[in-house]
């Protein structure tokens, strides 16, 4: 029996009232290819939903969010750590959206709006969904070039150049299954955890100080511009737009039973891997502040912002050169690992809206070069101390398009007509259209003073 009479056997409407054959399935390829246990126990059944929380993570830790962390822990030590908890808990609940669209209606973001919105309309959303890839691309690109340069020396346009190298490995985890993509995914999101538990025992933070920071947060977060600035910049680089698409569609690899009690199966075991992937990203971008803080703040270098600034002063400060080796191997780590969950997102972007079904390394190649050409330009024009300035105009870019995704997102989760007995309850609803309309003003305010003030 195929899926979809599987699908009417069980009074689940197909999108449009039509059957849709495998090929318009969200990643087609790799569509309901991971087994789910039937009565297995919890830890084996969670043990196969584990992974989509993963690559989605790869997002809140990718280069953009390197520069905003560093300058926010040099200038103002542990208190913008709250920013950074705060933003995490949107994108637990933003996520756990995401994939709960995917798993109800079967279509990921992109092909529910697509489905949703006039043409012109989708068009048009598609246009900024491919614009905020290309930039999460050009951090990407920029990020894994610095840390090519301060590893082995290269020159910064050298390192954007081999960057261009890693078509192949995208080429080589797809032909192989998408459980190996997760483990690559999960191996280097170890080595990033690794080196920066290595580079806090190096440290010696306050310790006090960064619960206080956590937890409790300070009035000059929004009274003082300077940290406003830079918190704003925290929440604008770690809500990533491309993971509301990933997500969703990445959930369907996942083959769990299509009845409700599945689907609500589904829900509560990608719920808790998601969430538990995303406070190890908490982790990491709190380590990134943490270090900075502790290293540069109270040492009279509170103006360090630079990626390759840090990475040169962390060896004499801390006393080790294998500070500085760390911090630039964590750096190639992330930049890599965002390589592979932005050719998915691409991919899913452009099956999605357009229905238009390229092969992934074809997609990668295309958005590499899109990203390349800029930064090589930048770098050649303006010189190699441009690169955190792309980095940050990465994440102005991203703050452009989030909303577009983020309220499609709580428009279709909760409609009825969609989500059946699985709609946003009234509060989920409420605290959704808060946070939305709260990502919309602080973004405007991001954009404004990146342009006007700054």
């Amino acid at each position: 029996m195929d899926e979809d009479q599987e699908r009417e056997d069980q009074g689940i409407s197909l999108p449009n009232d039509s059957k849709i054959d495998q090929h318009s399935y969200s990643l087609s390829e790799t569509h309901r290819s991971i087994n789910v246990p039937q009565g297995a126990s919890f830890f084996r059944t969670l043990l196969a939903y584990t992974g989509p929380g993963l690559l989605v993570a790869v997002g809140y830790m990718d280069p953009g969010n390197w520069a905003t962390d560093l300058a926010g822990g040099a200038q103002f030590g542990y208190t913008l750590l709250f920013v950074i908890m705060l933003s995490n808990i949107i994108a637990i609940f933003l996520q756990a959206l995401s994939l709960k669209l995917g798993i109800v209606t079967g279509r990921d973001l992109a092909q529910a709006s697509r489905d949703h919105f006039s043409k012109p309309v989708a068009f048009g959303l598609w246009v900024l969904a491919e614009i905020a890839i290309s930039a999460t691309d050009l951090a990407e690109v920029v990020g894994s070039a610095v840390a090519i340069q301060l590893l082995f020396g290269f020159p910064l346009i050298l390192g954007v150049l081999i960057t261009a190298l890693d078509v192949i490995l995208v080429l080589f985890l797809n032909s192989k299954g998408f459980r190996y993509i997760e483990a690559i995914v999960a191996a280097l999101i170890a080595v990033i955890s690794i080196c920066f538990i290595i580079e806090l025992v190096f440290a010696k933070p306050e310790w006090g100080g960064v619960l206080v920071g956590l937890f409790i947060p300070k009035a000059e977060i929004v009274t003082n511009p300077k940290m406003l600035y830079i918190a704003i910049g925290i929440l604008g680089a770690t809500v990533m737009p491309h993971n509301l698409y990933l997500h969703s569609s990445i959930i369907q690899t996942r083959k769990f039973d299509l009845t409700n009690f599945g689907k609500r199966q589904a829900i509560r075991f990608g719920t808790i891997d998601s969430t538990s992937a995303l406070m190890g990203a908490l982790f990491i971008n709190a380590a990134i502040l943490i270090l900075s803080a502790a290293t540069f703040h109270n040492t009279g270098h509170q103006d360090v912002a630079e990626i390759q600034d840090a990475y040169k002063l962390l060896a004499p400060l801390l006393g080790t050169g294998l500070a500085s080796i760390l911090f630039a191997v964590a750096l190639l780590a992330s930049g890599q690992n965002s390589t592979l969950t932005g050719t998915l997102a691409g991919q899913i972007v452009m099956e999605g809206f357009l229905d238009i079904h390229i092969k992934p390394w074809l997609r990668r190649l295309i958005t590499r070069t899109l990203a390349i050409v800029p930064a090589i330009l930048v770098i050649w024009y303006f010189g190699e101390g441009s690169a955190t300035s792309l980095l940050v105009l990465s994440q102005v870019i991203l703050s452009v398009q989030l909303s577009f995704a983020v309220i499609p997102l709580v428009m279709f989760t909760s409609d009825k007509r969609k989500m059946g007995e699985f709609v946003n309850p009234k509060w989920m609803k409420v605290l959704a259209w808060v946070i939305a309309i709260f990502i919309a003003l602080l973004n405007v305010y991001l954009i404004f003073s990146t342009i006007f003030v700054a």
